[in-house]
This record gives structure tokens, sequence and C-alpha cells, in this order.
């Protein structure tokens, strides 16, 4: 027997550790618990936080030079998800644009008609025609902006669909060693949770502020045309607006901020008291309490944040208004000034003034919207930039098909490293399996089993130079998806998809609404889920989660049945078992075992099973033992005993567990 055997290392396992190894007590305060420091300083550098509050920090000039960039940006998306929407949504903004302005202007005629000389009622009949045409001009602009609603209801679905699907294409393909690398992860929620949320926003935001510069630029348009003098004045009078704006709009962003942080705090605690599979847990504990008083502190300090939001906020608009209202004296007083010089008419100054008040209200939405464009445009940006980093990432699409059978699969020196580990899976892995093979990698957690199995399926590819080769032909030159095509997978820890009893079996051919009948009974009996199915109301077509109405629910050995069932019906030339029993009974398991390995061994497929307890492998024709990434032994289970190695340790420990219970049974 080898020194460091399985079988002395769960002997020694029992001894008490050395004193120097013994874990010390924990703190008073829970480490990285809801009390542990400032939540909104422990919580700001994760995944959704990363742009969050970038307006705040941008300088005026740094936004303005951006704005351009983010509206071409958004405009080529809107251009390939509906053309002619666009289009329309471009010209009768314009056009509504141009209706405020000759608004503007039609109103100044009304006023010249009203500051007229003459009899009161002459000169408010002489008004009605050009208030007439005021009157339509609005009206026209009201059409108008209606139709931009319609052509922006029109467009802006389909950028959010066209993003949508592309994002989930994108990441439900990339290669598997790809969704272990954390952080693709972070990325990943990140442009799902940010990025395709502003998506949807930012069309209406482009648009909106299309519409306030537009208006702005139309109303200084008009006090051009008043007197070029006019110009000049609606500077001072809108810029110290602007300046109030500016600092609210900043103000408002850090407290989000500091809002959402906490926001995001309180979701999470609002989850566990609601999601059904913490229900349990969550009541044997009695931790209702501790989460309710959380959740209140936390909600409490939300409402305080708000509270200060709104006093800081009416502060700054005080301010903003106050030395805005300093400039609109000066205005007004120069506006006097002219008129009393002659320089302007009194309808054209009282037509300024409308303009001047306008220009405010389009200036305060511009920078409101230009902070809001600005920072969602980041989210948006970094959608777009995932989602061409994960085009790179998708497995090969051109190559030889996988043949629909295969005899032969070998791998020759075969190596793999997660990302970022520095200790490989595996290494220097070499073997030949046949078809008509019963094969069993067995070995201690980590050691391989499963990194090698998934090798075998294409899930993941070699590295450092090894080969993975189906009847001779080199797997990276084989059409990747063609060949996971041809492996049935049934893990330890199956999906358990919300689907109808019968979808859960078809859904590994890809698809969820066709069918073989006689190929789903034969895997459901072959698997035991057969009395599982007919005990179910609708049996075939019962919805297979609580979440739903009506749906059931099944015990895990119930749903490991299911996903034996599921690797079964698939029919492929390759079929992994990895630990698919772990959670079945003793006579589930042998059942399964007896009709996979033993009763219909099939002659035209590769079985490989990976499994913790030894029983189940003796049938298997060739057996693998794993450990630290290398294959220690191999060969049939009575060679494996005789050579009375690593497997042979792990066997009779088990064994003896058997014996040893039965013994005191007795």
């Amino acid at each position: 027997m080898s020194d460091g055997s399985d079988a002395d290392a769960i002997r020694q396992s029992a001894v008490p550790a050395p004193r120097g190894a013994e874990l010390p007590l924990p703190p008073a305060a829970v480490p990285g618990g809801p009390h542990d420091g400032d939540i909104a300083d422990g919580l700001e550098e994760t995944y959704w936080s990363v742009y969050d509050g970038a307006a705040s920090k941008a300088t005026v000039g740094q936004i303005l030079a951006r704005l351009p960039r983010i509206v071409r940006q958004i405009g080529r998306l809107a251009w390939t998800a509906d053309r002619t929407a666009t289009l329309a949504v471009v010209v009768l903004q314009l056009a509504s644009a141009a209706m405020t302005a000759f608004g503007l202007m039609a109103s100044v005629a009304v006023l010249r008609e009203l500051f007229a000389e003459g009899p009161t009622p002459d000169r408010v009949r002489a008004a009605v025609p050009q208030l007439l045409i005021v009157v339509g001009f609005l009206a026209a602009r009201a059409l108008l902006e209606a139709g931009v609603a319609v052509a922006q209801a029109r467009v802006t679905p389909k950028i959010r669909t066209a993003l949508e699907t592309e994002f989930l294409t994108l990441t439900a393909h990339v290669r598997l060693e790809v969704v272990d690398d954390a952080d693709w992860h972070d990325e990943a929620y990140r442009a799902n949770d940010r990025g395709l949320f502003y998506a949807r926003q930012i069309v209406g935001q482009v648009v909106s502020l299309a519409a306030a510069l537009l208006g702005l630029l139309g109303t200084a348009g008009v006090l051009g045309v008043l007197h070029p003098a006019l110009l000049p004045l609606l500077l001072l009078s809108v810029l110290p607006v602007g300046a109030a704006a500016v600092r609210t709009a900043r103000a408002r962003f850090h407290s989000f901020k500091r809002w959402n942080t906490l926001q995001r705090r309180v979701r999470v605690f609002s989850w566990l008291l609601l999601e059904r599979d913490a229900a349990a847990e969550l009541r044997s504990d009695t931790a209702q309490g501790a989460l309710l008083e959380e959740h209140r502190r936390l909600t409490t300090r939300i409402a305080e944040e708000d509270t200060r939001l709104g006093v800081s906020s009416a502060g700054l608009t005080l301010a903003g208004r106050a030395v805005g209202g300093i400039g609109t004296g000066i205005t007004y007083t120069a506006l006097g000034a002219m008129l009393i010089a002659g320089w302007l008419p009194l309808a054209a100054g009282a037509g300024a003034v409308l303009a001047i008040q306008a220009a405010q209200a389009s200036l305060t939405r511009l920078v409101d919207v230009s902070h809001l464009v600005y920072e969602h445009a980041m989210w948006v940006d970094d959608l777009l930039a995932f989602q061409e980093r994960c085009r790179d990432l998708q497995p090969r699409r051109s190559g030889l098909p996988a043949a629909e059978t295969v005899k032969t699969i070998s791998l020759e020196d075969v190596s793999f490293t997660y990302p970022g580990k520095d200790t490989p899976a595996l290494n220097g892995i070499s073997m030949t399996l046949h078809a008509g093979q019963r094969v069993a990698f067995v070995g201690v957690n980590g050691s391989g089993k499963s990194t090698c199995a998934r090798l075998l399926a294409g899930l993941y590819e070699p590295q450092d130079g090894g080969t993975v080769r189906w009847d001779g032909v080199n797997v990276l030159d084989m059409d990747a998806e063609s060949l996971q095509a041809r492996v049935g997978c049934v893990l330890q820890d199956p999906v358990r998809f919300p689907f109808s009893a019968l979808a859960n079996l078809t859904v590994s051919r890809g698809t969820l609404t066709e069918a073989d009948p006689q190929r789903a009974l034969d895997a459901a009996r072959a698997s035991g889920a057969e009395q599982v199915i007919a005990g179910l109301p609708g049996r075939w077509e019962a919805l297979l989660s609580k979440r739903f109405r009506g749906g059931q629910e099944l015990s895990a050995g119930q749903w490991a049945k299911v996903a034996v069932a599921r690797g079964l019906y698939k029919n492929a030339p390759v079929l992994l078992l990895d630990e698919p029993t772990a959670s079945m009974d003793p006579r589930a398991e042998h059942a399964v075992y007896e009709a996979v390995l033993r009763d219909n061994p099939r002659p035209d497929q590769i079985t490989v099973l990976i499994s913790h307890r030894l029983a189940s492998v003796v049938a298997c024709d060739r057996i693998f033992v794993f450990n630290g990434g290398r294959i220690t032994e191999s060969g049939t289970h009575q060679e494996l005993m005789d050579l009375r190695g690593e497997y042979a340790d792990m066997f009779t420990l088990q064994a003896d567990g058997y014996s040893t219970e039965a013994g005191e049974v007795a």
C-alpha cells in the first residue's frame, strides 16, 4: 500500500490537528456583514457601480465634447434597427423645432397688432389672424411631437430586442472555459444589469436632448431676428439658470450613487425574505427578525438620503434662481433701455421676454438630459464592448462537422489549466476509448475527472500541444457545436428547467416543441423517471416548477432521474455520467446502473461514468484512477484490486465501511 493513499488520508483525518493549525476564535463583529463599516463604501467598487456617478465627476467641457459621438452611436443603432422610423424621428423633430420658432415669431406679430395705435376692439380684431396662425403652429408642433413619439415607439423596442438577442446569443455560446473566468462574469452581469437597461432608455433621452437643443437654438434665432443685441442678453439670462441646473444635476448623481448602493443591499434582503428556496432555512433559523431589522435600518438611511437630497436641491435651486433673477433683472433693464431708446418696438420686447423664458426652460432640460445621456452612454458603450469581446470567444463554427458515430476517441498528452489558476487541472493525460466500452473515472475531488470528461465532450480544448482525436480527426479541426451535439452529459447538479416533463427530456436535442414519444418513454424507463412522471398531474405535460401556477415540485433524487432520462433521450454516441446518482436512494441508483451499464450496453456508444461510489464501477470495462491531474492507475476492477494500489485502498475502505455498518445493525 503506497504512502499518501486515500485510505491513509481518510484514517489520518480523524487525528486532531496540531495546535498551530487550529482555527482561532472569530471576531465579535461579523466581517463583511451589514454593520462592517459604511455599506456604501463597501459596495461601490462592485460590477454594477463602475460608471455610476460618472457625469457628476465630468466637466461641462468633457460632457459637451462627448455628446456628438454618443448621438452618432445611438443614431447608428437606430438606423440599423429601423431606418424609416429613425428618419421620421429626425425630420419630425426638426420640423417641431421649426414650429416652435415660427410660433414665437407669430406671437410677436400678435403682440405687434395688440400694441398698435387705435381703438382696442380694432386692435384685437386685427390680431385674430395672427393669433390663429399661432394656434396653427402650436397644433402642428403637437402633431409633430406625437409623430416623434410614434416613430420613437417603433424604433426603441427594436433596438432593445436586437441588443438583448445579440447579447444572449453571444453569452450563451461562448466557450465553457470563458464562463469559468470571474472577470468575464463581472462584465456579463454588468452588461446585462446596466447596459441593456440603459440601452432601452437612451434613445428617448437622445430625442429629448435634441429637442432641448433645437428649442434653444430656435429661440436664439428668434432673438437674433428681433435684434442682434438680444443674443448677449440671452446668455446673461440663461447662464445662471444653466449653472444652477448643473449643480443640481451633479448633486442628484452623487446622491444616486450613495442611494443606489444602499438600494441594492435592500433588494438582497427583500429577495431573501421572499425567495422560496430560502424560506425553510430562514424560518428554521428564526432569522426573519435579523433580516427585517437590517432592512429597516437601510430603508431609514435611504429615506434620510432622499431628505438630504431634497433639501440640498431646494437650496441649489433657490441660489440658481436668485443669481438667474439678477441676470433676468439686468436683461429686462437692458430691454427697457432698448425700448426707451427706440432700438426695439414694444411688441418685439414682449416677444423677447417670451423667447428668453423658453430658452431658460430648454437650457435646464438640456443640462439634465445631457448628464443622463453622458452617463448612460457609458453603460451602452460597455455593453457593445462586451459583445465585441464575446464575438472573439465563440466556439469554432468552421471545420469538419462531427460524424454521427464514433469508433475511437484518443487523448494524447492532454493538459488543461483553468483561468486564474497556476496548477493544471490535467497534466499530460493520455487514453484511448472505443465504441461499446463502459469506462469509469475515479479519484478524490479535484483530481481532474470532470475536466477530462469535458475535454472528451469538446467543452474544453486541450492546451500545451495536447490533442483529442475522434476517429483520428483532431477536434480542433472540427466544428465545436456539432461535436458537442454528439455527447450526452448527465451532471450531479442538473439544470431544473421550468418546462414540462417532456420538454425536460427533449431539450437535450435542442427542441422544446418536438418529441420522439417512444424514445422519451424508453429513456424514462431506463432512468427510473417513468414512475416519477406517471405520478404527476398531467404526466408528460406537467410543469416542473413551483414558481408557476400548477407547477409541480420534484425531490433532488427525482430530478436526478429526469436528468438521466434527458441524457439517454439525446441518444448520442458518447454518454458522460458525472455523479448522476449522488442524490438517488440506493435502490434507484442500482436500477440506473443496471439499465445503463449492464442491461443495455450499446455497441455503438462510449459510456463514461464518474463516481465516488466504487461499487457502481465494478462492471465497467476499464477504470482510470485520477490523482493530481494525472492518471495513476488504469485497468479492470479485478486488475486494479490485484495491483493493491490507490483504487484497491479506496474500494476496500468503502467496503469495510458497509461491512462495519451491517455488523452494527445485526
